[in-house]
């Protein structure tokens, strides 16, 4: 993990520098100054009208807003402004940390930080430089970062060391990106309409994607592995020996667009990162049986949920194909995490994922899983990506003695968030080992990780494993009426569904237009976009 160190130094060291050398006081002080004007107006169409009156006003170059599309961008400049300082101050304060458990929740908010300035930066661009730009990447992108901030606090408290890090990352960021979210909201008006109205087909591809590469991404794993530009091998028939050394190496190439590193068949002990601007990376295993990444970082061992995985990816596009990612941390250890992904339009193909608890973390951005094998036993699959799950198969383990099996925790932290968890056409099954003890060992369908928490089951099948209540509440009975859970088509013995959950929040969905807002063409507009990756897919209910 020296690479992602040296580049979160690299990436902190420039931000720190941008900034001031004086930071704005917080709100708490006083707010009732802020100017009665037409921002002041515009404020109060916001969820949080105080820290936009005191904020937007005060960032230098500010005017007043004419449009929703103005204020939209002031709004956004505010929240950057506040982000760099509160990760400037952040930066400063590390050399402060007393212990382990401080420094580890501290790097973790460096990077997320560090993640949300570059999410911000990326949503400006796009609203006035790039034409192929929409609002529902503006949302995506806005949901990432407020999720980076949600992932910070969890860290802290993970570490028992929330005291020492929110007063110097609090700078109310989060309140301005929960504005940007819901005036964006109401831009978002025909855009997810218009990619299942015949404007994108399944045969259209971004603008990134070269011909050559939809030839090569359309191609058996035999023929992509021999057009790798990258092998990893456990020999000495390769130069690169760990998967992280062939990742490097990408990252420094000149090569543009897509970088094929073929992993050869081998059990690779390591932990593996993909940085924010290393893009485009495409890992080419030998069969999930054959390629597996592995690892056994836990939150017992002294890691954050965040930085125990086994693999964590923020690049771009990331595409895995025919491979394993393991954490063999085992059902004792806690929250011990196989592969973190908040990889924007990234897709995992015939990959496997091996846990207990926490093992697949969908930290944000869009994702698209296929004929994909996951294994676990509490919240086996969490987070707060737009993602879909087709064709794959969970698989709930045997867990620490008196633990329920969940099979999501879903983390939508704002109700103009545009994630969830989508589980379609997939199997709900037990474990080998939890076959011959399902009557003693509980097993339910999610329970609200956040607030707003939305997970949506569909034409799947569900084992006798699953609880017939199907849901279970968090530690409290809080979010009942907040959360967005549903059932669409499901069979099996598990999906029987006279006695789930009467929660406010839970719906038993009878009719397609009900659930088509779910589907891979318009929740994380898979048409747009999943083509270009040669990856089947159904773009419809």
């Amino acid at each position: 993990m020296q690479m992602r160190s040296l580049n979160l130094l690299f990436v902190s060291l420039i931000l720190f520098f941008s900034i001031a050398c004086t930071f704005s006081k917080s709100i708490e002080h006083d707010v009732e100054d802020a100017p009665i004007d037409s921002i002041s107006e515009w404020c109060d169409t916001v969820p949080y009208p105080k820290p936009c009156k005191y904020f937007v006003a005060r960032t230098p170059g500010m005017f007043e807003p004419k449009t929703k599309a103005g204020f939209r961008k002031m709004i956004i400049e505010a929240a950057l402004d506040r982000t760099l300082a509160a990760q400037g101050h952040l930066w400063m304060w590390g050399q402060q940390c007393a212990n382990h458990r401080e420094r580890a929740a501290w790097s973790d908010c460096i990077s997320l930080y560090s993640n949300t300035i570059y999410q911000l930066n990326n949503t400006l661009y796009g609203l006035t430089s790039n034409s192929s730009f929409t609002d529902f990447d503006a949302q995506t992108w806005l949901s990432s970062s407020l999720t980076n901030l949600d992932t910070c606090m969890s860290g802290s408290q993970d570490m028992n060391v929330t005291k020492f890090i929110w007063p110097h990352v609090s700078y109310n960021v989060s309140e301005l990106i929960s504005n940007g979210l819901s005036i964006n909201e109401g831009l978002i008006d025909d855009f997810i309409n218009s990619t299942s109205n015949g404007t994108g087909t399944t045969n259209d591809y971004p603008v990134w994607v070269s011909h050559d590469e939809r030839r090569l991404l359309q191609v058996s794993r035999k023929l992509a592995s021999s057009r790798a530009m990258f092998v990893v091998s456990k020999d000495r028939s390769s130069p690169y020996r760990t998967v992280q050394s062939a990742i490097n190496a990408a990252a420094r190439s000149r090569i543009r667009g897509r970088k094929i590193i073929h992993v050869k068949r081998g059990i690779y002990k390591e932990n593996v990162y993909v940085g924010p601007f290393n893009n485009d990376i495409m890992l080419v295993g030998d069969g999930m049986r054959n390629t597996i990444i592995t690892s056994s970082r836990s939150a017992r061992s002294g890691y954050t949920t965040y930085s125990s995985a086994t693999a964590g990816i923020d690049g771009l596009r990331f595409m895995a194909r025919d491979i394993t990612f393991q954490n063999t941390a085992g059902p004792q250890m806690g929250q011990a995490v196989a592969l973190r992904s908040s990889s924007d339009l990234s897709v995992f193909y015939r990959c496997a994922f091996l846990g207990y608890q926490d093992t697949l973390f969908v930290h944000s951005q869009r994702q698209f899983y296929k004929m994909c094998y996951i294994f676990g036993t509490i919240d086996i699959i969490f987070g707060n990506a737009a993602v879909v799950f087709q064709s794959c198969m969970i698989y709930a383990r045997v867990p620490v003695y008196g633990q329920a099996n969940v099979i999501t925790a879903q983390g939508r932290a704002d109700p103009n968030q545009n994630t969830g968890i989508v589980i379609h056409g997939c199997r709900i099954m037990a474990d080998q080992d939890l076959r011959g003890k399902i009557a003693s060992i509980t097993t339910y369908l999610g329970r609200p990780w956040q607030q707003y928490s939305r997970t949506i089951i569909m034409r799947s099948y569900l084992g006798g494993l699953v609880n017939v209540a199907g849901w279970m509440p968090w530690k409290t009975a809080g979010f009942l009426r907040t959360l967005y859970y549903a059932e669409y088509g499901n069979f099996g013995p598990g999906a029987r569904l006279r006695r789930r959950v009467k929660w406010p929040g839970y719906h038993i969905l009878t009719r397609p237009n009900a659930v088509s807002q779910f589907t891979v063409e318009r929740f994380i507009a898979g048409r747009k976009w999943l083509p270009a990756t040669g990856v089947p897919f159904s773009p419809g209910v």
